[in-house]
């Protein structure tokens, strides 16, 4: 098959359009009509519903699309490779994390890593669902439980907790409960149980949840919890990596924590050569090691 009309029908598949197609390959939809033609005749099928709302991709067309997707992924695993110098370290980085960890510990620290490799590029991904690593959604992740795919590296960083917190203007106005029970009388500020978030915690808190509490306010990530609760708007669950980096949170209730929930770096086996991970893994061993030595720090200091 031709390379290059197999590029550009992975171009129009992925856009659903000849004229966005053109625009991203700077041809016109004239020309990428022609070669999407040309590629359907020389393998006798037809690659695209055509209708005014666009192209669909008929059941061959899917067929030849993954086939497509796949040798770009490869491709751009390839470039990474390749890219990756003996004298330098540059380029794009994509790294995919929770929300939550992603905006409460990841990104405050990333100044670090630029300040010692300031020509990297890095694509921070952060949402709940789990990338597919080895199709190269992204080159690392940092995972709230142990990866099963068999073709990555992983590394277990650091675990977690879910714990209750409240801000000092909260605890003066309303007291702080002295016992589980005591909850029932101040606002929960919590994860719902529609949103997506790992089992441990979601186990560890329902039952607070269910109680006939005074008042809840959930929020679907931790950043906003974090918020609600630093403005005094009730107690939060949160998990204990916080309490390092805002000091002026109050643990409540310390004997009330969920089970463990591991932190794990994962990338792709073929790239395990590759210096741009080697130094984000170097760069997060080195603020885990920190913030665990904060970490310690901060529980023998605490009443």
């Amino acid at each position: 098959m031709d390379w290059d009309k197999l590029r550009i029908f992975h171009h129009v598949a992925d856009a659903g359009s000849l004229t966005h197609a053109g625009e991203t390959l700077h041809l016109s939809q004239s020309a990428v009509s022609r070669q999407i033609r040309g590629l359907e005749d020389s393998l006798s099928v037809t690659l695209f519903h055509r209708h005014a709302r666009g192209l669909i991709l008929t059941e061959q067309g899917e067929l030849l699309f993954e086939a497509t997707s796949a040798m770009r992924s490869r491709l751009e695993t390839a470039e990474a490779r390749i890219r990756d110098s003996a004298d330098g370290i540059f380029g794009e980085l994509r790294v995919t994390a929770t929300i939550g960890f992603g905006t409460l510990w990841l990104a405050p620290r990333l100044h670090k890593l630029y300040a010692e490799y300031p020509e990297l590029k890095i694509d921070l991904i952060l949402e709940e669902r789990v990338l597919d690593l080895p199709m190269r959604e992204a080159d690392l992740a940092i995972r709230m439980k142990e990866p099963s795919q068999a073709d990555l590296i992983r590394r277990r960083l650091m675990d977690v907790r879910m714990q209750f917190y409240a801000s000092a203007r909260y605890i003066e106005q309303h007291g702080l409960p002295e016992s589980s029970a005591d909850l029932a009388k101040h606002r929960i500020v919590a994860q719902s149980m529609s949103a997506r978030q790992v089992s441990e915690g979601m186990n560890w808190i329902a039952p607070f949840l269910s109680t006939k509490t005074s008042s809840v306010l959930t929020v679907n990530n931790y950043f906003g919890i974090l918020q609600s609760v630093r403005h005094g708007l009730g107690i939060g669950a949160l998990p204990n990596y916080v309490s390092v980096d805002v000091p002026d949170l109050i643990r409540v209730l310390p004997n009330e924590e969920s089970k463990t929930i591991p932190v794990y770096l994962a990338y792709p086996e073929e790239l395990r050569r590759s210096r741009r991970i080697a130094a984000f893994r170097d760069f997060m061993l080195a603020e885990i090691a920190e913030y665990k030595k904060n970490f310690q720090l901060e529980v023998e200091q605490s009443p």
